[in-house]
């Protein structure tokens, strides 16, 4: 039985020295491979659980919204918000004042109504999607002035109502 023992033990050691634990070529470049796989592996993990759907599949059932986008008083609407818009950044008050309601030309400064079209060049704009229904939609947006290095981010909405006929008209100034 010590006889037994002292071979396992013996044969250990040449298992043992078989694999050097000081750092060289093999080892490295083993150690190296694994690390790669490991990573691999982690970025997959990553990616497939990135790819999974957020929402669970409980009891809460999601209802697509009618689409404002097919209804053709919206495109109208939001033509005209884009065109006002427009007007407002390159500084067209004619064709900015061709846009609005009365009631908004008749309850506002004209004053006003000028210098909030006599902006300098480094002016634009973001719209979101609209909101509303037949003869009346709401824009969000953002005015976007640049004066020298400085930029200034203004959130608005617009309101653009029907004037019958196809004839679109803003009905509040952002």
């Amino acid at each position: 039985m010590a006889i037994e023992v002292q071979r396992r033990s013996q044969h250990n050691e040449r298992l043992m020295s078989h694999y050097d634990w000081s750092p060289n070529r093999s080892s490295s470049s083993r150690n190296i491979r694994i690390l790669q796989s490991a990573k691999f592996a982690w970025t997959a993990a990553t990616i497939l659980l990135l790819c999974l759907p957020t929402s669970g599949g409980g009891s809460h059932k999601h209802h697509p919204s009618p689409s404002l986008s097919n209804d053709p008083e919206y495109i109208l609407a939001l033509a005209t918000a884009d065109r006002f818009l427009h007007a407002w950044q390159v500084g067209d008050f004619e064709n900015g004042m061709i846009l609005l309601s009365d009631r908004v030309r008749h309850s506002q400064d004209p004053d006003n109504v000028e210098q909030f079209f006599s902006g300098n060049s480094g002016q634009a704009f973001e719209i979101t999607r609209g909101q509303g229904s037949r003869g009346r939609y709401r824009f969000s947006i953002v005015l976007v002035t640049a004066t020298g290095s400085h930029v200034r981010r203004r959130v608005s909405e617009i309101v653009v109502i029907s004037t019958g006929k196809n004839d679109w008209v803003v009905d509040k100034l952002p």
